[in-house]
């Protein structure tokens, strides 16, 4: 069947294959209604926009005089010219500042190397007029960055009034909340949506592709593109789904693969939670076993040279199913397995397994306590002298994989979680089956759809069910419901965010969105998944977008464990926390780091964000905060005594080098290479993410800081001297003088994060003066400098918490609200309850601008 997308006169066109679904049906044709009527259940009333287009007699009207076209809102023509600006002083001589100390670099003649951007002829009064360049200056006079270090400066308070002037110029405008096209699940979302539906445990990345980011997030709209594979992907991804949470009696044998990473380290202190105490390394995972049957579990063991033999302990839900013995016997290649590839496969017996969801662990039996044996001091990571030749050194065995195969001899269906989920009556009789399998496929459909169903939608569903029974065999109830939920998986209605335009919006004017949809912003925006019972019932009762309603239902939100998101969701893509896996410290020169240490720092930053959420304590807290979240491991590497076990707790810095996120192992790995730290990538991180204030990409034909020669007369170069070499460079000197010093004052942690004093064998010189002249030194230094203008600071902030929210990028016009929130909190202490509330009580949350649909995108109806 064929669905015709069209918004904002961007057409797809897709085609999904309904053969997957029933190859002998073919679905009826669509009719759309403004209720959202239509005869198809994979395809809402609401995915072809009606729109009245202007022909050539009626012509478009383009922007007349004292209309701005990105606003399409007229700016107060009649309105006299200010004499004055902010702090009494004259707007000519505002004008005359920015042309004497701008207009020098910002010129036509320059403007390839001042960030392509020319001030000639600029005038104050006319911010609306060039909004984009104004929200330029503004942003970079906010951080003084501007004029750049080393230039004239006008004296007193004059770059303050200039900017306070174009600020409130240009917040006289009309608030445009902006618009946006449809949002989709992406990968996350939809892991978590399925969970909360069917108590399901996925991972979507075994059938949808990975999910484009745009301003740091994965959720922003006009970066979900449609595909004919991301389709496919989410059909099979229900098809999939239907089968895992109900069962499948007719499963046929397969072999499922789970590989543990390298990075992992597996020494005999190193315990993965979950797996039976007294066992060290291996793995842990959640398995679905398809129905009762019998299954085998094939374990592949590598590596234990030098070590005595070894006992495999096989767990399903913690409890022992099975002991393997590994003696370094044969390998694949029949040679010893004592050489560094060796390896073997350890075969269980058959093993009867109930279906349903079920955690698998696979570990070696932990032989002795106390201190490990070795000719040498240990590394942390267990597998860090593989291929080394480090002499003497023992590798203790370790897990490579395991394959769960089957099932064979089905015997029925156990009750599963996900089971009890779906099926809440289990009627007899045919009657009784299908009102049965309306209530369910309807009550689920509700929550999926996000509100309530109409007719048409039951109807669809339920025709779905009926295939089901006609082709289930013996069991044709429990085929057809499953049927009808793989029908709600992949119907748009579930996996597309599409707020309807109301029928008498007219093209530029602005419209309220309705509650149901408000409910979706904002369960996916503070949970990242579909909205409660409760808020739902608000939603239908058109009660929630009540201030009084509203305001509380985001307080309960907050105070729910689902709030987690904002830290798991929103601050790890702020932080750019998935950039921690793109760096594996050299083996050779930091033996100590492994995966496991990686993920304790990614989850330090989590958790010190949602005690943020929380405490409702201060965004500032972020750069000035003295304690932390760790558990035994990250403790050590961070020198702090007295923590012992593999849970996180609160606990202080053990000195004053660390302070917030700054002092944090998730910002400082990714930041650096492999082999070195880097204080360009650190302070290029700072400005973009912090500041908001990314640096210009390098000129071309720029060698990089790896053609800087390493050593000098004989002598081993420091990271810094190599950087001061580079510099001599007059093309790199302009940027490298914001970035280096910013960096430089994190150079005291190595590439782990682990501090440090010396870097080839020299003492580490970190002085610098920030771009506004501040001398600094240690991270202290950098974090107190910044936070002497949070403004900055707060609106990034502001920014991103905004785009995560309304799920598209924050745009020029969006910038006056970003201000008032930013103030708002400002007069809250920047607590963390006043940026949410200040989000989502803002029009652009609430409201949409209509937008004229194009020709060509009409003609598709």
């Amino acid at each position: 069947m064929k669905v015709l997308f069209a918004w904002s006169g961007i057409t797809a066109t897709v085609t999904l294959v309904t053969s997957l679904l029933n190859p002998a049906t073919s679905p009826s044709t669509l009719s759309s209604t403004r209720d959202g009527n239509a005869t198809d259940p994979v395809r809402p009333a609401s995915m072809v926009r009606t729109a009245t287009v202007r022909t050539p007699e009626a012509p478009v009207p383009g922007p007349v005089a004292g209309t701005h076209s990105v606003l399409a809102r007229p700016m107060s023509p009649t309105k006299a010219k200010a004499k004055y600006g902010a702090r009494g002083i004259e707007m000519a001589a505002l004008d005359s500042t920015v042309q004497r100390y701008c207009g020098s670099c910002h010129n036509p003649a320059r403007a390839a190397r001042s960030g392509n951007l020319s001030l000639r002829g600029y005038s104050v009064d006319s911010a609306v007029a060039q909004l984009s360049v104004s929200e330029k200056m503004i942003r970079k006079l906010r951080a003084e960055m501007m004029p750049p270090p080393g230039s004239k400066r006008p004296g007193g308070d004059t770059l303050l009034a200039l900017v306070e002037t174009l600020e409130q110029t240009i917040d006289e405008i009309p608030v445009n909340p902006g618009t946006r096209v449809f949002q989709r699940l992406n990968r996350p979302e939809y892991q978590r949506v399925v969970r909360d539906l069917l108590a399901l445990e996925i991972d979507p990345g075994d059938w949808l592709p990975l999910d484009t980011k745009s301003a740091n997030f994965d959720n922003i709209s006009d970066a979900q593109a449609l595909s004919p594979t991301l389709l496919e992907g989410y059909l099979n991804a229900a098809s999939a789904v239907s089968r895992m949470a109900i069962g499948d009696r007719k499963a046929p044998p397969g072999q499922f693969n789970y590989r543990i990473s390298p990075f992992v380290s597996q020494h005999p202190w190193d315990y993965v939670e979950g797996t039976p105490y007294g066992t060290r390394g291996g793995m842990l995972v959640t398995h679905t076993f398809p129905a009762d049957g019998i299954y085998q579990i094939r374990v592949n063991v590598g590596g234990g040279v030098g070590r005595p033999v070894e006992d495999v302990d096989v767990s399903i839900d913690g409890e022992r199913v099975a002991l393997l013995h590994y003696d370094r016997g044969v390998a694949r290649n029949s040679e010893s397995a004592d050489l560094p590839l060796g390896a073997d496969y350890l075969l269980t017996e058959p093993i009867a397994v109930k279906g349903g969801q079920r955690k698998v662990s696979v570990a070696f039996v932990r032989r002795a306590e106390g201190p490990y044996e070795d000719l040498i001091k240990p590394h942390e990571w267990s597998r860090a002298s593989s291929g080394t030749g480090a002499a003497g050194t023992t590798e203790p065995a370790y897990l490579m994989e395991f394959l769960i195969m089957g099932p064979s001899k089905i015997t029925g269906l156990s009750d599963s979680p996900s089971r009890k989920a779906i099926f809440t009556c289990n009627p007899q009789g045919a009657a009784a089956q299908r009102t049965c399998a309306e209530s369910i496929l309807t009550r689920l459909a509700t929550r999926a759809y996000r509100r309530p169903l109409n007719e048409s939608d039951r109807k669809a569903l339920m025709t779905f069910y009926d295939r089901g029974v006609a082709n289930g065999g013996d069991q044709p109830f429990e085929e057809g419901v499953r049927l009808g939920l793989q029908a709600l998986l992949v119907s748009p209605h579930f996996i597309f965010r599409i707020e309807r335009e109301p029928d008498n919006a007219a093209a530029g004017k602005d419209y309220r969105i309705d509650d149901l949809e408000l409910a979706s912003r904002l369960s996916f925006f503070l949970w990242s998944t579909i909205p409660d019972e409760r808020l739902l019932t608000l939603a239908r009762q058109k009660r929630l977008s009540t201030p009084a309603v509203f305001n509380a239902e985001v307080k309960r939100m907050l105070a729910d464990p689902r709030a987690e998101a904002l830290s798991t969701r929103f601050a790890a893509q702020w932080l750019r926390l998935q950039d921690l896996e793109k760096v594996h410290p050299d083996a050779f020169l930091f033996p100590d780091f492994d995966q496991q240490l990686a993920e304790s720092m990614e989850r330090e930053t989590e958790l010190f964000f949602e005690d943020l959420v929380r405490k409702d304590r201060s965004v500032l807290t972020a750069f000035t905060a003295e304690s932390t979240f760790v558990n035994e491991r990250l403790a050590k590497h961070y020198g702090i005594p007295g923590v012992v076990g593999t849970h996180f707790r609160k606990v202080a810095y053990a000195d004053d080098q660390r302070r917030g996120v700054l002092g944090q192992g998730s910002v400082l790995v990714q930041t650096s290479l492999g082999n070195r730290t880097s204080p360009v990538l650190r302070g290029k991180w700072v400005m973009e993410v912090l500041l908001g204030a990314p640096p210009p990409p390098p000129p071309p034909n720029v060698p990089d800081l790896e053609q800087t020669a390493g050593a000098k007369e004989g002598k081993q170069l420091t990271t810094r001297e190599r950087m001061e070499m580079h510099r001599e460079n007059p093309s790199c000197n302009s940027c490298h003088n914001f970035i280096d010093p910013i960096g430089l004052a994190l150079d005291n942690f190595d590439v782990t994060g682990k501090l440090r004093y010396r870097e080839n064998g020299a003492l580490l010189d970190t002085r610098g003066k920030l771009y506004d002249g501040t001398a600094i030194n240690t991270p202290t230094d950098l974090s107190h400098a910044l936070l002497k203008r949070p403004i900055p600071l707060m609106r990034n902030f502001t920014e991103n918490l905004m785009a995560y929210a309304l799920g598209r990028r924050v745009e020029d016009y969006d910038q006056p609200t970003v201000r008032s929130i930013e103030r708002q909190a400002a007069k809250q202490q920047y607590r963390m309850s006043a940026f949410v509330m200040g989000v989502v009580n803002s029009k652009a949350f609430h409201s949409k601008r209509a937008e004229p649909v194009s020709a060509d995108a009409s003609q598709n109806n």
